[in-house]
């Protein structure tokens, strides 16, 4: 698909969804960070339940890291695969305290080096807890929605990046994912999108055949 066409279509999609906004809570990157390893195959409204009392609990990184791993699985032990989950974050902890004076780290190559954390999360933090935009969250929602409006044939998460990255202004890139996943909650959900109620169906090549 041509930039120019890409363009014109997240437009309207910017129209339908005129609020872009973080769907995890969090006050700083600390937080964000947290919320984003725990939101793996776990809903944002679980996450959420779950990291108001965790945060109260553990509210900086060397509270988290100096916490007994038994006393952090019962504080989240509702999230999917919450043990791996809590090794992750604990480590992380403990790494951004010896490595990083106890402040997450704003490089992606920093973000990437600590458990729990791929390029997909890294973004994230960066994006929205620093608003340093290196690159565009892809997740499942981005991979469903971008690769039914055809502007990506791809289905390798980087790969779908790139091709993202290529076709929209840096400017559009931090909140790219949240007009996509709205639009992927809302409407062009999986398996079954909503095509015959969808507003964009007249430029979408996958309408009606999903």
């Amino acid at each position: 698909m041509d930039p120019q066409t890409a363009r014109k279509t997240l437009a309207r999609i910017k129209k339908l969804y005129p609020d872009p906004h973080h769907y995890l809570q969090f006050r700083n990157p600390y937080e964000l960070l947290v919320a984003t390893i725990l939101s793996a195959q776990t809903t944002d409204k679980k996450v959420n339940e779950i990291t108001v009392p965790l945060f109260r609990k553990y509210p900086s990184p060397s509270d988290l890291a100096g916490a007994a791993r038994e006393d952090i699985e019962e504080a989240i032990h509702s999230v999917n695969f919450y043990r791996n989950k809590v090794k992750s974050i604990h480590e992380s902890a403990r790494i951004i305290l010896e490595k990083h004076q106890g402040n997450v780290p704003d490089r992606m190559e920093d973000l990437v080096a600590l458990p729990g954390i791929a390029r997909k999360t890294a973004n994230v933090i960066l994006n929205q807890g620093f608003n340093k935009i290196e690159g565009i969250v892809v997740d499942t929602h981005v991979i469903r929605v971008a690769r039914r409006l055809g502007w990506t044939g791809n289905k390798n998460p980087e790969k779908i990046e790139s091709d993202l990255m290529k076709l929209f202004d840096r400017k559009d890139w931090k909140w790219i994912q949240f007009y996509l996943k709205s639009h992927g909650i809302a409407v062009c959900r999986g398996p079954k999108p909503k095509c015959e109620h969808c507003q964009l169906n007249n430029v979408c090549d996958s309408a009606f055949s999903s």
